[in-house]
């Protein structure tokens, strides 16, 4: 029997997915919306669905906790960063620093929630006929040191971020989106300045994979105890080494040996994520995180004297104007449109 085995554990990929330290938790949403209204929200298909709360999926989508507007409306975070990778459709973004804008069509938002933020994340009903969404959520710690950091905000927009396009030797296509990390002489952009990945020696990957039928990719060694998790969400099979593995999986893998991917014969999709883990006690509850039980009701404690700031916005479920782009406002007001 083999025991040198690249792959340590195969499970069902389920939501949310399972993740390993440094990151707490990933899920991915693939929303099949109808056409909108006047205001941004949905014209019909309400009936029957659990206002506020809708995780049916029925008819191909669901409300979350938004009423009229899908998406999830004003609630806080502290303690870590969120990622948030849309690769189809578009997100409206608004905090309580003031920080807000629109993204989507394969922009990657970045926030630090640290000392707490306050969010919304909803997703506005821009087009008359269909307004399908893609979007992957990723919640990455911060180590002890950096859960008081002040919040930070950064957007990654689609055309800067690295995108390698890797041929086999059958000319066989992997499309590499380089969020966080490197992939040989490639860097990505600069994660937020207090984020775990920000040093490079926790060698934190976040890839995006679009595999042609039949390509081969090679994931590179790297030192031993580094946590990979390869996320196969759309797809035939993939076989490493010799195990033929269905979609819908999710992979362990050890870090000091060379991964070879070989796709099936149907496109695949995958995420990768990596770091070596923080190894710090993870005392969580909901979007409450911290390093043990005193500091995690200190920050509760502060959330209901303080509401991290409040909410500057008219309503928890902020869209924006209906006839914007793809667009950043910083706290400090500075503007992006893309």
């Amino acid at each position: 029997m083999k025991t040198d085995r690249q792959i340590k554990n195969i499970s069902r990929l389920n939501i949310p997915w399972k993740t390993q330290d440094p990151f707490l938790f990933g899920t991915y949403h693939h929303e099949r919306y109808p056409g909108g209204d006047d205001n941004l929200g949905l014209s019909h298909g309400l009936e029957g669905r659990n206002k506020g709360n809708d995780f049916s999926g029925k008819d191909g989508w669901s409300m979350y906790h938004g009423s009229h507007i899908p998406g999830f409306p004003s609630h806080p975070h502290c303690g870590f960063e969120t990622v948030s990778i849309v690769t189809e459709g578009m997100v409206d973004h608004s905090d309580s620093m003031g920080a807000h804008g629109r993204f989507g069509d394969g922009d990657v938002q970045w926030l630090t929630a640290g000392n707490g933020i306050n969010h919304s994340e909803m997703f506005p009903m821009l087009n008359k006929n269909a307004n399908p969404l893609k979007i992957f959520q990723l919640w990455l710690n911060l180590p002890a040191k950096s859960k008081s950091a002040t919040p930070y905000y950064q957007m990654l927009w689609s055309e800067d971020i690295p995108k390698l396009t890797l041929k086999d030797s059958h000319q066989k296509n992997t499309i590499l989106n380089l969020i966080s990390g490197y992939y040989g002489d490639k860097i990505s952009l600069s994660p937020n300045p207090d984020s775990w990945a920000a040093d490079p020696n926790n060698h934190v990957q976040i890839w995006t994979l679009d595999m042609e039928a039949g390509a081969t990719f090679v994931i590179p060694p790297l030192e031993e105890n580094v946590n990979r998790s390869l996320y196969f969400y759309q797809g035939d099979t993939v076989t490493i080494e010799e195990e033929v593995i269905e979609s819908d999986h999710m992979v362990e893998l050890k870090s000091e040996k060379e991964i070879v991917l070989h796709n099936g014969d149907q496109r695949g999709l995958f995420v990768f994520l990596q770091g070596k883990p923080i190894a710090e006690p993870v005392v969580q509850y909901g979007p409450f995180v911290a390093e043990s039980n005193e500091a995690l009701k200190k920050k509760l404690k502060e959330y209901r004297e303080t509401e991290f700031g409040g909410w500057p916005w008219s309503t928890s479920e902020t869209v924006h104007d209906k006839n914007y782009g793809r667009f950043s406002v910083n706290p400090d007001g500075n503007r992006t449109d893309k």
